[in-house]
């Protein structure tokens, strides 16, 4: 098993990574929580904890910046029904407070503002993962209101230019296609993603900034 890996970050298109350990390049997932917090700088390491995720037919590998945020994810893929896609869109909806509140408070209502989620998959989700929530925060394995960070330092390659990488990202259009393809990611629909970014965009957004205020301010009706 892979526990963690430290490396340059060479690349980021949510939902995708691309860390580059000692002239190795891993191609990870992660949610939108883990994105927030990979703020660039030159020649700078990061440290993402892992889980390797098997299935019949492909091998995935994720990332993440906190230990509550893997510890959620590899709960809700024990889950029937809660496949990883769903469990990236939980993290990239939510924090894991705000995920663990709502089950505690069985508040369905913020539960179905995760893409894909209905009000029955609501239901059923919190009330199966209650349950194996529970011992998790007993036991301190899931402190989520007091989260150690994973995420030390972050950077880019220094092959990248961190100036033109800049400039590529803050192009009105760049910033905006990619963060529709992003909330595609997530499960949205195109019109969806294309009327959350738009009301969302404000002029000078990092791609991050623009997804978050897209995913917050969710208003589809």
């Amino acid at each position: 098993m892979i526990g963690f890996l430290k490396g340059f970050l060479a690349k980021k298109q949510p939902p995708i990574l691309w860390l580059d350990v000692q002239g190795v390049g891993y191609e990870l997932e992660a949610p939108m929580s883990t994105f927030y917090q990979l703020n660039q700088a030159a020649d700078e390491e990061v440290l993402l904890l892992t889980h390797l995720h098997v299935r019949e037919d492909a091998m995935q590998l994720f990332g993440f910046a906190t230990e509550a945020e893997r510890i959620l994810f590899k709960t809700l893929i024990k889950v029937n029904g809660i496949g990883a896609k769903m469990a990236l869109a939980v993290l990239s909806s939510m924090t894991v407070s705000e995920f663990c509140q709502s089950v505690e408070q069985s508040d369905v209502t913020a539960l179905t503002r995760i893409p894909g989620v209905g009000k029955k998959t609501a239901e059923r989700l919190q009330i199966e993962i209650r349950d194996r929530l529970k011992p998790l925060i007993e036991s301190g394995l899931l402190n989520y209101r007091t989260d150690d960070f994973a995420l030390q330092s972050c950077g880019a390659l220094g092959s990248v230019s961190g100036e033109a990488l800049a400039k590529q990202l803050h192009s009105d259009v760049m910033v905006s296609n990619k963060a529709v393809e992003a909330l595609l990611s997530l499960g949205y629909k195109v019109t969806q993603a294309e009327k959350m970014v738009k009301q969302a965009y404000q002029q000078g957004m990092t791609l991050e900034a623009l997804i978050k205020a897209a995913l917050q301010g969710v208003k589809l009706a």
